[in-house]
This record gives C-alpha cells, structure tokens and sequence, in this order.
C-alpha cells in the first residue's frame, strides 16, 4: 500500500495502558495503516516486571532495560507509558536527542517538564504526542489545539479525575459519606493505596495546567495551580448543594479576563441543569467556552486500557503521518507558535471572583444570622439564598446555609475569620466556591 517501509515503534511501560496499545494497535492495524499512510509496528518494548505483562508482545524485542529502547537505531518513534517524573524525563529527553519522536501518556511529565522537552523537540526536528495525558480516550488536547483554532477561549471547565467524580456521584446517589466511598473505589481499582493525586487534586491539576496552556497560549505552570482536594466534604454538604438546585464536582477551571488567568482545581457547586452536572461515574467531560463557537462539551472515559489507548495511537498515526513533513509546518505543540506564548500573569487564588456556599454551625438563638449578614454585609458580600436547618434532637447548633454572589477571595477569607471569631459559631466554616459556567 506504501512505498515507505513500516514505522517501528518502542513502548517504554507494558503495564495497563501498554498493554491496551498493544492490542489496539494488532486489533485495527489494517485501519491505522490506511490512516497513516504506513504500516506501525511495535517492534521493541521495555518493562519492569516482563513476566506479569499482559501486552501483546509478540514479534517484538523485549528487554527489562529503557535505556535499550531508546538508543536502538531501529526504533522511530517511543511511547513513554511509564508515568511519574524519573526516569521518564531523561529518557524522553534522551529520545528526541537521538532524534526520536515521542508519545507520551505523563500528565505529571507534561505539567512540570513540558516547557523542557518541547524546546529539546524543536531543537532535534522532532514530534511531542501527549494527548492522552489529558482526560483519556477524549481527544480534548486536538479538539482545543485544532479543531477550536479560530477561537479565542474564554475558559475551559472539566471533570478530569475519574475517582474523584465517581466519589461524589456515590456519595449524591446513595447519601454515603467520603471515607466509605474511598475505601469502595480503592477496592474496585479506581483509586489506589494512596489516594492524594486524585482525592487532593494534583492529578486534575496536572491535567490542567495542560489544558490552560494550549488554551490561552501560555507556558506550563503547574506551581501556579491553586489545589483543594474533596476529603473534607460531607453528604450533608452534598445534600444541601442539591436542595439549592446545585450539584458539586471536583473541577479544573482555566479561566482568563483582563486581569489574567485563573488556574484552579477544587470542589465546586454548579447548576443542576449545567451539563457537566450530568457527568456522574468515573466518567471525563471537558466545556470550553470559546468566542466564536460558544460552548462545546467533550465527554468520555478518562481512564482505562482501550479508551487511553486510543488517544496514544492517533498520536502515533499523527507521527506518522509528518515523518515525511517539514517540521517548521507542524501543529506547534502548545497551539500556538512557540515564540508567541504570552506573559499572561496568573492570578492567586486571593484575586479571584466567584460566588460562594458556606455552611456555619451556629448556636441555635436569636440573632446570630443578624450578626453574621453583618460581618458579610461589611465587606460588600451580598447573599442570594439562605437554609437555615433546625437542630437536631438533643443537639444545641443549627446548620445555616448561605449562597453568596460574586465576591474577590480576599474579602471572603475576611468574612469567614469573622464569622469564625463569633462565640455563636460552634465549628470552621465550610466554603466551598460556586460556578454558573455560562448559566445564570
């Protein structure tokens, strides 16, 4: 079918998502070729534990030492499926100095060392893949990159950590409370022995910082996400959000306006009727509110062998397809061309709007509402609901509920010391942030 010989390819990692490659690649090879316009063959692989795999590895040279893979002539292209941050810097690194394209699954890699490796890509000639190190089998990093090229993005809003959406549709569902609903995905290999990536939000931090990046044409700045994991909220705070007409979801939001970007990743109240409120399991969904296109919403699995697999071979067949291509007229790998990045700042979380839930334990008497719509009232916050709920029998503390309208973070922590300060108030305030995302 091609006059060019097969591209060899190296897998660095054989473990789920190696595997998953593997079989993709054997499964739909007489498709992926016609695509490519060349045959792919996985011909070398390296793997820790080569006796557990559960690849494909047929016809292919293994061996239990990356470095092999990486300077063997042969090999064309490797796919970096190890994850973490070392080893796998230095071998990519190493592979687009011997002038190998790479493709890579590594948010964690990607979000701390992008900047790095796409100057040493530029210098070799080469090629950086990396769509799946976002959200899966999604194909958000082209749909943002390509597909949405004529837009000026306004901001981007996703559910990129399976576990942590699948904890929060368990404990919405069934009124189940946080550390039993861990302790069940841990059990059905959805999150693992140690949970922080994913129940603290690094892992959908990772993932965007990449999204901001390729959105708003700035370089990679993971040190400048602000991260709140979910450990802390409670059914009660869950059932609450729903009575008021709000779902909360752990959310990445990328957002920028005149004063900057906003890079942030924690548990957020938004519209029941708001798509990604429909998002449940340990399913992915990304909105990107574009100028010109409005709101587009990309939803799928964000884990997983095949869906993973899937974003790791149109990567390899995008290679492919440019290994015959001048590489000054590539896709730059950021979306925009690489010498106009912006120095777009980006905000601490002090300076950013949003609109607020609080919860107060608050003894249960006259005037301690009075008080703390003072404290609030006092540095311009204007509340738009309240649910005030009896206490308990026996119990002396009653439960108020405030949804407030658009405030700067600065004044809010103000507030909350204030409100924290009154003799009334029994407990920390809770305060989780609120998002309408284009609806009012």
């Amino acid at each position: 079918m091609s006059a060019y010989p097969p591209v060899k390819v190296g897998l660095l990692g054989l473990g789920t998502v190696g595997g998953g490659v593997t079989r993709v690649l054997a499964r739909n090879a007489e498709e992926i070729s016609r695509r490519a316009g060349r045959e792919i063959a996985i011909t070398h692989a390296a793997a820790r534990n080569l006796d557990t795999t559960t690849a494909n590895t047929g016809g292919m040279k293994l061996t239990g030492e990356a470095l092999e893979v990486v300077d063997d002539p042969e090999v064309s292209i490797i796919v970096e499926l190890m994850g973490g941050y070392e080893p796998a810097r230095s071998l990519v690194l190493r592979a687009l100095a011997n002038g190998k394209h790479v493709v890579t699954a590594n948010k964690a890699l990607i979000a701390r060392h992008g900047n790095e490796i796409f100057a040493a890509a530029r210098a070799n000639g080469v090629m950086v893949g990396f769509e799946a190190a976002v959200a899966g089998g999604i194909p958000i990093i082209k749909a943002i990159r390509e597909g949405l090229a004529g837009n000026r993005i306004e901001w981007v809003a996703g559910i990129i950590n399976g576990t942590g959406n699948f904890i929060m549709t368990e404990m919405r569902d069934k009124g189940r409370d946080f550390p039993d609903v861990l302790a069940e995905a841990q059990a059905l290999g959805y999150a693992e022995a140690d949970p922080t990536f994913d129940v603290e939000g690094i892992d959908a931090a990772h993932k965007l910082t990449i999204l901001a990046s390729i959105a708003f044409g700035i370089p990679l700045q993971f040190d400048k996400v602000y991260i709140e994991g979910i450990s802390r909220i409670t059914r009660e705070d869950v059932a609450y959000a729903e009575e008021l007409g709000y779902r909360i979801k752990h959310l990445g939001i990328a957002w920028r306006d005149q004063h900057g970007a906003q890079l942030r990743v924690h548990p957020t109240l938004i519209p029941q009727r708001q798509l990604l409120a429909s998002v449940n399991g340990v399913m992915n969904a990304v909105l990107v509110q574009g100028d010109a296109v409005g709101q587009t919403l990309y939803y799928g699995a964000g884990a997983g062998a095949d869906p993973t697999a899937s974003a790791v071979v149109a990567d390899i067949v995008d290679v492919v397809r440019t290994l015959t291509a001048d590489p000054d007229n590539r896709v730059p790998h950021l979306a925009f061309q690489p010498d106009a990045l912006s120095d777009l700042p980006v905000l601490p979380i002090e300076e950013v709007e949003t609109a607020y839930y609080l919860r107060l334990q608050a003894l249960d008497r006259p005037g301690v509402l009075a008080d703390v719509t003072r404290i609030l009232a006092d540095r311009g916050i204007s509340i738009e609901a309240i649910l005030q709920k009896e206490p308990l029998p026996g119990a002396s503390d009653a439960q108020i509920i405030l949804l407030t309208y658009e405030v700067k973070e600065r004044w809010m922590n103000e507030a909350i010391a204030a409100i924290e300060a009154l003799d009334s108030i029994h407990a920390p305030v809770t305060r989780i942030r609120l998002e309408h995302l284009g609806l009012e």
